[in-house]
Order: C-alpha cells, then structure tokens, then sequence
C-alpha cells in the first residue's frame, strides 16, 4: 500500500502543487488548510508522514507538532518560510524528523519525503528483533512473549501492546488519551476507564511494582 502523508499548508496554491506533487510520486495525501482540522483529521486515521507548515491560522506548527508527539512518533517533517536558527532548533526539540524551508525545490521535497520514510521502516525493522528489559522482566517484541525471572507470563494483545509501549518509554507519562490513540487507535470510541482496566490486569499478571499512577493525569512506567 502506497504511504498516507497528511499536509498542512494554509497557502492554497503551494496547497494544491505539493499534493500533486506527492499524489503523482505515488503517495495517498490529505491535505488540510489549517492546524485544528488537520490535528482532528490525523486523529481519525492513520499516517505514515506528516508535513507541517508551520505558520497557519487557528493553531500553529509548533502547536500541532507537541500535540502530535504526545501520543505518536509519526514522522514529521517541517515546511515553512521561517529559516532562522531559533525557529529551527524550537522544531527539533518538539522532535521534528526535518526541516525544509521555503522557497523549496520541489525534487528537495519528494527526496526528504522518500529519506524519511525509509529510515522510519528501517527503524519498524530493527524494533522488531528488539528485547526490551526492566530487572527481571523481558519483553520480546517480535515473538509478542514476557517472561519474569524465566517463567513466561500470557497478556493479551492489548495488554502486550501496553507494556510494549512503557518499556519502550521509561520515565514518560502517557496520559489516557495518549494510550487510548497509541495501542486502540484512533478511530476507537471506547471510555478511559478502558484503560484503567486493562492497567490493573497488567499490573495483577507482571505482580511488579512498576507501573506508577499519576493522578489526574495518566501512568509512567518506572526507570532501571
């Protein structure tokens, strides 16, 4: 299936050259005009690449970009006229993957687009041979196993793709919405209190003091 990349550009026509661009290398592009429909739309589906203006009306790039990272590591890729320093270390360390400014080479474009796709597959790759360890406890990410002290203990998929998404995230608060759109999805309707089952039954099988509630906000999973 051929990469979903969503857009958000306010300027119509750059709009409108960038998702022809994308459409005619062979990529499905949703374009949007400003920041909260955009941040709505990536919300109900799923994408393998965002590019983001960073000056838009109602809610800027800097904004979008938090708001995504809070609960994904979607790639994403700034595109913007502002070509200061500040403004591109600020996008960094709202872990942008790149940054392109503007006026752009269009070729400069589908070629960032193309690098940062594939170091993202590669990453999928290499995470999926990947064992992840908390003191005794072992997770392997590509057999979907964890094992406490040598004995094998049997989670379900939701409850794997939990502890998969802390152990891989030490010291990081998720709140419930993060988990919700992280291991559900995010077209799932379901209640928070979803969540806080399924926290409970991890934490009954792992009998391990290290899923920490933090109240009013979420849960972060403890560091070696």
């Amino acid at each position: 299936m051929p990469a979903k990349i969503l857009l958000f550009e306010d300027e119509v026509s750059i709009r409108s050259v960038l998702s022809e661009l994308l459409t005619d290398a062979g990529y499905e592009v949703v374009a949007v005009g400003d920041g909260v429909t955009g941040l709505a739309q990536y919300r109900k589906e799923q994408f393998d690449l965002v590019l983001l203006d960073i000056m838009m009306p109602r809610m800027d790039g800097y904004a979008v970009c938090r708001a995504i990272r809070e609960g994904s590591d979607t790639p994403i890729i700034m595109l913007t006229a502002l070509d200061d320093e500040e403004a591109q270390v600020k996008a960094f360390e709202l872990k942008a993957d790149d940054y392109i400014t503007k006026p752009f080479s269009l070729k400069l474009v589908l070629l960032r687009v193309e690098a940062v796709l594939r170091r993202n597959g590669q990453k999928d790759k290499r995470e999926c041979g990947e064992v992840l360890r908390f003191g005794e406890l072992l997770l392997e990410v590509e057999g979907m196993r964890v094992f406490r002290g040598g004995e094998e203990i049997f989670l379900t998929k939701i409850e794997f793709e939990l502890l998969k998404l802390f152990m891989g995230n030490p010291g990081r608060v998720f709140t419930r919405d993060n988990l919700l759109n992280r291991v559900w999805g995010y077209d799932f309707c379901g209640e928070e209190k979803a969540v806080n089952i399924h926290i409970m039954n991890l934490r009954r099988k792992l009998n391990m003091d290290c899923i920490e509630t933090i109240r009013g906000v979420g849960y972060r999973f403890a560091k070696n």
